[in-house]
């Protein structure tokens, strides 16, 4: 390493001079060249520019990354210009645990079979959440770091020696204020005889004052036109924040779509979920006798909470007589008791007893007794058949 001493006490003595004029500058006690006022609202700008966008990159990260210790990691990653090892999302975890799940509770059991059907849907939710994660880092939190690592240095940079010239300028006119001051005391000195020896090294004094005043006054006609040169560079660089701002509204554009795709593919995948679910709206009674089917809630044939199709019972000790089925068409709506319902999903009928229900569309619904609470008799114009509760919203 070249160790310049010489160099390093040259530079002490700059630094110390400019902190000891900004601190006076601070305490009120010297003058401070003031910047054109466009200059100053240009570094105003970038200044809440570099604050803001900070801000907005940090908590994006948190967001797409919550974990403290997993960020710290990437973080190094990037240091030592390394890639990122790939992690698995906590959706494709769940999922992967719910099938390894199911095979030990079996997976022709109606527990383990819709743990198999939940945890592939996991799984597919959290393919999604990877693709959102990594569209998101390169379209939005990319160039958001290129800007507080790649301009913003080199803006900041060049404030630091526009402030250095700055300093420089006012310290030149501190020491030229202060040289003719002194030049003008020495001319308002009393011209007696008996101080003769006194004037004449008071004369020399002054006349080294005007020579000095002479050189800093060049000086600081230098001093000046590199701080007008360099004003003129900050200012072009601080010019391009405009720049900036139509970059990340770009990208910030791109955050947003990328993250209506990941909802949209959420909510997509949830809507086919939960119709696979809704087959079997009762599955979790009959996991206690795992070799059983699911018993539907409402026979497709009868209707809900009569005689078994036939039997007929006329008491309690009756015997049971054949009788013909009774069709859901039979059913007569009771006289009090009916509700409008609006469906909240699509639902196909999976027989003749159901009714296919729209989404949005408003429909009567009443129930029966005996009839299971998971479903209801609805009525559409002449159409009706059983609906399940679940996909409808009761209104008053």
């Amino acid at each position: 390493m070249d160790f310049n001493l010489k160099k390093l006490t040259s530079d002490a003595g700059v630094f110390f001079t400019r902190a000891v004029q900004f601190t006076e500058e601070k305490l009120g006690s010297a003058e401070k060249t003031e910047l054109d006022a466009h200059l100053e609202n240009l570094i105003a700008r970038a200044d809440c520019t570099k604050n803001w966008t900070e801000k907005i990159f940090r908590q994006t990260e948190v967001l797409l990354q919550p974990n403290p210790s997993a960020r710290i990691e990437e973080f190094f990653y990037e240091k030592l210009d390394k890639k990122i090892p790939s992690r698995i999302t906590n959706g494709e975890l769940l999922g992967q645990y719910m099938m390894d799940a199911a095979k030990d509770f079996g997976p022709g059991t109606p527990y383990g079979s819709t743990l198999i059907t939940v945890g592939e849907y996991q799984k597919r939710l959290g393919g999604a959440e990877r693709e959102f994660l990594q569209t998101s880092a390169i379209n939005f939190l990319t160039p958001l770091r290129n800007f507080l690592e790649g301009d913003w240095r080199t803006i900041s940079k060049e404030r630091r020696l526009l402030e250095n010239r700055r300093l420089d300028l006012d310290i030149c006119k501190a020491r030229v204020k202060k040289a003719k001051q002194a030049e003008a005391k020495a001319a308002a000195a009393p011209d007696f005889q008996e101080t003769r020896p006194r004037n004449y090294v008071l004369s020399a004094s002054a006349s080294a004052s005007s020579i000095f005043v002479g050189i800093m006054s060049l000086f600081i006609m230098s001093v000046l036109c590199s701080l007008l040169l360099q004003a003129e560079v900050t200012r072009l660089l601080l010019e391009g924040i405009s720049s900036t701002h139509v970059n990340h509204l770009r990208c910030l554009h791109e955050f947003v779509e990328a993250q209506v795709t990941y909802y949209a593919q959420c909510h997509q995948y949830m809507q086919e979920l939960q119709k696979e679910l809704s087959r079997y709206p009762n599955s979790f009674s009959s996991n206690a006798h795992p070799s059983t089917t699911c018993p539907s809630p409402v026979s497709s044939s009868t209707l809900p909470g009569a005689a078994p199709p036939g039997l007929i019972t006329s008491g309690p000790n009756s015997t049971r007589e054949p009788a013909g089925p009774l069709k859901i068409q039979d059913v007569q709506p009771p006289a009090t008791g009916h509700r409008k319902a609006k469906v909240l999903y699509d639902y196909d009928a999976h027989d003749a007893s159901e009714l296919s229900l729209l989404a949005d569309e408003l429909i009567t619904v009443y129930t029966v007794p005996g009839m299971d609470p998971d479903w209801l008799v609805g009525e559409r114009g002449n159409q009706k058949g059983k609906v399940p509760v679940t996909y409808l919203e009761l209104l008053s």
